[in-house]
């Protein structure tokens, strides 16, 4: 919906909201036109219900008013006498149309001075929750959001199984877009995979004001722009669903608008220079290790590289293959005398092959593939446990559609991409066969425009053009694990009304998130460490309990000064 029609819907509101209460508004003291006065009727209404003024806020809030207009119903019920629990029950189901029946009621009995407070201790309770979701929902909406990451794109720097708190305040609060929509959830209601909103009616975006921009090489977390996933790791076709309803993604915001960006033999460059990454960025690169005694993964496990390993399984049996099955990542040949097998860095643990008495021979080749951050690429090479290492990247270039913008045109590949530029709000960009690809999605879905090329002849919302002036920023985002990282690069821009956020903070941090309850083991020194800042990551973590401590004192303190009054 345009903001013209929400404001013929909002008229239109006022006035059903006039037709149905105007009685009441009498019946309470007050003049009945000032029922049908926008927001002024809503004043007033507070004054009748005798609830807080502020409530008025809380009705214009979107989500938060799915919450509170149902309690204003009830509230206003209640205030001409009407408290049964069928009374209640009555004007929920019917929408709030139930009021209309104690408007146009023969006797109308309003009662001055009513007890607010609930009458029963399931009343009270219910009470409670009902405002402490309100709460939990502005702050969740509006100020913080928890997130988790749940895929290496940006190893080393952020892990899987850490768990973020992500600001909405600093670039800004998104307004939610989707009217309609359970509090609190994402997508779906957990544990009921059932849809969790309306795709209709929709609100016009917005944004509140924040106190700061997107900077380069920041963490930014955003509606991922690409047909959103059901759920992580497992390809399907893509779902069609609102922006603030897509799957959320995390990664380095490597340019802002108005950058060019090319990257170069597998480094970022920008505006013509190579991209100083902050301390903190751990960008990871491929690699190839030799030895010709063979290189020895077990050694570089031990320092601390994250690496695959093989190992040949004497005597397989279902029995060993049950008890090793969820540390194998894959399996090279499955023959029951020759069950080789690939796992983690972690190998399979001596507990496990104790039990299972299970015969290890780990296999070591001439040549192995390591992904390494360039700190990690030394600590290899000083190690002398290889001959030499040298950086793989792919300098040549194939004409394909898996990489932005997806045209058979372009022969950009993950390790030579662009030049691109950065497409800005308010600046025009002339337009061609060649470059139209580039800009098609943006202008189509992005922007909501029409767009045809017949003939070299580009239409814009069937107008003959050779350009195009933005109406929004746009930004690219990358994964710091370059290699297992989906990004901007397969799928391009991320516009600015994709922005959910910035990372402030790890409040958790738990290793084998995805391995089980059992194998989860907290990293306590990523607990409590901020994401964006630079230098060496600090835990917070103690500051952190110290404050609980000193609330819950505080609190328990002035409970007990309250008793002794009494």
């Amino acid at each position: 919906m345009t903001l013209f029609q929400w404001f013929i819907f909002f008229l239109i509101t006022q006035i059903i909201h006039g037709i149905g209460t105007w009685k009441l508004y009498k019946s309470a003291g007050f003049k009945e036109i000032n029922a049908f006065i926008p927001i002024y009727n809503t004043i007033i209404l507070m004054k009748i219900i005798n609830r807080p003024w502020w409530w008025v806020f809380l009705i214009f809030i979107p989500i938060i008013n799915l919450l509170i207009i149902p309690v204003i119903w009830v509230e206003t019920c209640r205030s001409f006498g009407k408290n049964s629990l069928t009374d209640t029950l009555f004007v929920l189901i019917s929408l709030g149309l139930f009021i209309y029946t104690i408007n146009y009621s023969s006797k109308i009995e309003y009662v001055i001075n009513r007890d607010l407070n609930p009458k029963t201790a399931l009343g009270e309770w219910v009470s409670s929750i009902i405002f402490a979701i309100i709460l939990a929902t502005i702050v969740h909406t509006y100020f913080i959001q928890p997130y988790i990451i749940p895929t290496g794109s940006l190893e080393k720097t952020l892990l899987v199984g850490d768990f973020l708190f992500v600001s909405k305040f600093h670039y800004g609060a998104r307004v939610p877009q989707t009217a309609v929509s359970f509090p609190m959830v994402h997508d779906t209601i957990v544990g009921t995979g059932i849809r969790s909103y309306l795709n209709k009616p929709q609100i016009p975006y917005l944004r509140l004001p924040g106190f700061e921009k997107i900077k380069r090489n920041e963490i930014v977390t955003f509606s991922w722009p690409a047909d959103t996933v059901r759920k992580f790791f497992v390809r399907e076709k893509g779902v069609k669903k609102p922006i603030d309803k897509k799957s959320n993604y995390v990664k380095r915001c490597v340019a802002i608008p108005s950058d060019t960006l090319e990257i170069i033999n597998g480094i970022i460059h920008i505006n013509s220079k190579r991209s100083k990454m902050p301390y903190r960025a751990k960008p990871i690169y491929s690699f190839s290790a030799f030895n010709s005694s063979g290189v020895s993964t077990s050694k570089l496990a031990q320092l601390g590289i994250d690496i695959q390993r093989k190992f040949k399984v004497s005597e397989i049996t279902q029995n060993k293959y049950n008890l090793i099955q969820p540390y194998i990542q894959g399996i090279i040949d499955n023959s029951p005398n020759n069950f080789v097998v690939i796992t983690s860095s972690k190998g399979i643990p001596y507990d496990i092959r104790s039990k299972g008495r299970i015969l290890l021979t780990e296999i070591t080749d001439y040549k192995i593939d390591l992904l390494l951050t360039e700190e990690e690429a030394e600590i290899v090479t000083d190690s002398k446990l290889i001959d030499s290492l040298k950086r793989n990247f792919k300098t040549y270039k194939s004409y394909n559609t898996s990489f932005f913008p997806n045209d058979i045109k372009y022969n950009w590949n993950e390790d030579n991409f662009g030049p691109i530029i950065m497409p800005k709000k308010g600046v025009t960009v002339k337009l061609t066969s060649t470059n139209l690809p580039i800009y098609k999605k943006l202008i189509r879905d992005y922007e909501k425009n029409t767009l045809t090329l017949e003939n070299s002849i580009i239409k814009i919302n069937n107008q003959t053009t050779d350009e195009y002036t933005f109406k929004q920023d746009y930004f690219w985002m990358m994964g710091d694990n370059r290699y297992r990282s989906e990004d901007s690069r397969v799928w391009g821009f991320v516009p600015e009304d994709h922005i959910v956020g910035k990372p402030v903070f790890i409040w958790m941090s738990i290793d084998g998130i995805n391995d089980g309850f059992k194998n989860w083991k907290i990293r306590w020194n990523r607990v409590f460490t901020t994401v964006n800042l630079d230098g060496e990551p600090k835990s917070y973590r103690w500051y952190f309990l110290f404050c609980v401590l000193f609330a819950l004192g505080i609190s328990e303190f002035n409970k007990r000064k309250k008793a002794n009054k009494l």
